[in-house]
């Protein structure tokens, strides 16, 4: 029992039994400790070490049973310090058809009262809620600039709020709301720029030259690989499964920690090159607004939620893509091309094939709404 007290480098003291260094350097040697005999004075005072030795789930940090879930979820190529979460993780055999059932009437469902209550303009008040925010104004930029900020509002406040209001409410309760809030604004702002993408002043044409299709449809398929982690556990973002904060640190998160924000930068670069107007440069800038501070506002949450095993994550990780791999801060295991090797990346593959593919549907439908 010494042996195996002393061999971590930690300094315990005598009278708490408190390790200075993280407990999960002690938990590491718990294995090893099986099958030896304790004497009655050893054995009580062992199990307090290992209490104390876990994270405390008051400040919202995983304790020992949820790094070991953790991480015996990943894939075997990952390394042995890995504290976060194997992202984009999927096995065939732990899904129930059932709930991909219960997802898919979720999914109509919810897209069935969008329209109705919203989109549809004999039924909905989207148009109505579009037509107050148009007469706010008579310049197109400002409009969308006022749409985008109505729905960053909405949705970084929700988001703000959500450990108060899943305690206050549960968390699919919360995320219910959150996304019967967010969803409606969204679609505004997507269909009302759709409409009025050629509006403003004209910048610059690049258009006729040639590469530079090929160049913005690259851009534009490679930045949809960084937007979309939330994708990641689909049953999840419909309230089938319990909604999770959750800490990744494998996949493109190694990448960077903020995809999103990197995402959405190389699609705006894509499109506002593209078009060359006034109109998508302020579309580009608002929604860069909003995920720099969502960058902000996202290290925030996650250091409130998950404490020193967050910091842990950020030192080894950067905002800046590439910059924590350049200066080895993140060492990339040797099958690390594994990491992508999985079916929530395969489904972004083909959901952007097929949003380039639907392209034209979805600039009719906007047509056809008027906003």
């Amino acid at each position: 029992m010494a042996a195996i007290l002393l061999r971590a480098p930690c300094n315990i003291s005598c009278v708490k039994h408190t390790p200075i260094y993280p407990g999960r350097l002690i938990i590491r040697g718990v294995p090893k400790a099986q099958g030896l005999k304790f004497c009655g004075t050893q054995k009580p005072s062992f199990y307090r070490l290992l209490c104390r030795a876990q994270l405390s789930p008051e400040k919202g940090q995983p304790g020992f049973e949820s790094l070991k879930t953790n991480n015996a979820s990943s894939s075997p190529g990952l390394t042995d310090d890995i504290v976060g979460e194997d992202a984009a993780f999927f096995e065939i055999s732990r899904q129930k058809v059932s709930s991909w059932i219960y997802f898919s009437l979720i999914l109509g469902v919810v897209l069935g009262v969008l329209y109705v209550a919203w989109i549809n303009p004999s039924t909905g008040y989207g148009d109505d809620f579009v037509d107050a925010v148009s007469s706010l104004s008579s310049s197109s930029e400002v409009t969308l600039l006022i749409l985008l900020f109505i729905f960053a509002f909405a949705h970084s406040g929700m988001a703000s709020l959500r450990d108060a209001g899943e305690r206050l409410l549960g968390e699919r309760a919360f995320r219910v709301i959150f996304a019967g809030t967010s969803l409606p604004l969204a679609v505004s702002a997507v269909v009302y720029f759709i409409n009025h993408r050629y509006d403003g002043v004209q910048l610059w044409q690049v258009q006729s030259i040639p590469g530079v299709h090929q160049l913005v449809w690259i851009l534009s398929f490679i930045s949809f690989f960084f937007l979309y982690p939330s994708t990641f556990n689909l049953l999840e973002v419909a309230a089938v499964d319990k909604p999770k904060m959750h800490l990744w640190e494998t996949g493109i998160m190694r990448i960077t920690r903020h995809p999103q924000m990197v995402g959405q930068f190389i699609w705006c670069a894509a499109h506002t090159l593209w078009m060359g107007n006034s109109m998508v440069l302020t579309a580009s800038l608002g929604l860069m607004a909003h995920h720099i501070f969502g960058v902000w506002n996202g290290d925030r949450r996650m250091a409130a939620r998950y404490g020193e095993t967050f910091e842990t994550v950020k030192n080894r990780t950067s905002i800046i893509p590439f910059a924590a791999i350049i200066d080895r801060r993140q060492k990339l295991p040797k099958d690390y091309y594994k990491e992508f090797l999985r079916v929530p990346y395969l489904t972004i593959l083909l959901l952007t094939l097929g949003a380039y593919v639907g392209h034209p549907l979805m600039q009719d439908a906007s047509y056809h709404l008027h906003w």
